[in-house]
């Protein structure tokens, strides 16, 4: 019969590597909060493949430890001094900041640290929380993750349920009239079982369509691909399944790849008719609003050409 040793060390040690891990992941949130509109603008993100890292300046954790007073300040302490009620219990002095000229403050201390794309995009959904999508009959089952629902007296040591185990020793010696903690046996043992859950995902087609005709800028562009390029990423990241069709125009419309649409320029006049009926084409072909929830995106400065809007009105109306 196998032997079992307990272990009456504090457990909540073992875990001081993971709770470090914890409170990093949490600082590199807060550094990426104060400085997202900076981040999620920078050009460089959205002409890139999405792979790229971003390098993020993180305020450096101190460990807990005595710290002595090295520029001999008039504070409060713990003793039979001269100190009255009401005074101020002396504390960290204010960190010397940026501008011109020498300074005397002493600084904070910043490190950089490497944030990818995918990273970016769950912090922001942390943010600006998206709602879930209308069911339609399309509707599919997919995998919601692995949830300990049972609990067992077989399996791996590796799902060994310490509390439950804990738990069945004592009532077992309560039940001999031995009380305490001890003699555990392999009968006594208890494991944590799990199961696959599954959950609904509606199905979801996204359509982006941008103006790429000569009347759009360089500013014009930008703005248009930084949505899309993080629209893209939230809503992968978000929804399962979701399904994205990228369409340029400029007087003709036309279907192009995700790597296209973000980094190709064009030129040219402008007709918006023709994204719109080519838009229409592809939801009637492939994506029937009864089996998908269809969502249609368009940037364009608006400069159309003037013979073409009714027929752009006819088109966004239907």
């Amino acid at each position: 019969m196998p032997g079992f040793t307990v272990n009456r060390d504090d457990w909540s040690l073992d875990r001081k590597g993971e709770i470090d891990r914890q409170r990093h992941g949490e600082k590199m949130r807060e550094a990426i909060r104060k400085n997202l509109p900076d981040i999620i603008s920078e050009e460089s993100i959205i002409l890139s493949d999405g792979r790229k890292v971003v390098r993020v300046p993180v305020r450096s954790l101190q460990e807990y430890r005595f710290r002595f007073d090295e520029r001999k300040r008039q504070h409060v302490g713990q003793g039979t001094g001269r100190s009255r009620v009401g005074d101020l219990v002396g504390g960290a002095g204010a960190y010397g900041g940026g501008g011109r000229g020498a300074g005397n403050e002493p600084g904070a201390d910043y490190y950089e640290t490497e944030v990818t794309v995918e990273e970016l995009a769950e912090v922001m959904l942390e943010e600006f929380g998206l709602p879930h999508l209308r069911r339609t009959p399309k509707t599919s089952a997919v995998s919601g993750g692995v949830r300990f629902n049972d609990i067992r007296k077989k399996g791996i040591m590796a799902n060994l349920d310490r509390r439950r185990t804990i738990k069945e020793v004592i009532k077992k010696n309560a039940v001999r009239g031995k009380p305490g903690f001890s003699n555990i046996t392999p009968e006594d043992l208890r494991f944590k079982t799990w199961e696959e859950s599954k959950m609904p995902h509606a199905s979801a087609v996204v359509l982006a369509m941008m103006d790429t005709s000569g009347s759009m800028g360089p500013f014009e562009k930008y703005i248009a691909r930084t949505f899309f390029f993080w629209m893209a990423r939230l809503l992968r990241l978000r929804y399962e399944g979701v399904e994205m069709v990228f369409l340029a125009h400029h007087t003709e419309a036309r279907e192009t790849t995700e790597e296209e649409f973000f980094t190709r320029g064009e030129s040219g006049g402008t007709r918006c008719s023709s994204v719109y009926r080519l838009a229409l084409d592809i939801i009637a072909e492939r994506y029937p609003p009864r089996l998908y929830n269809v969502y249609a995106f368009h940037f364009s400065d608006g400069d159309n050409l003037v013979s073409d809007n009714d027929l752009c009105v006819l088109y966004v109306q239907r």
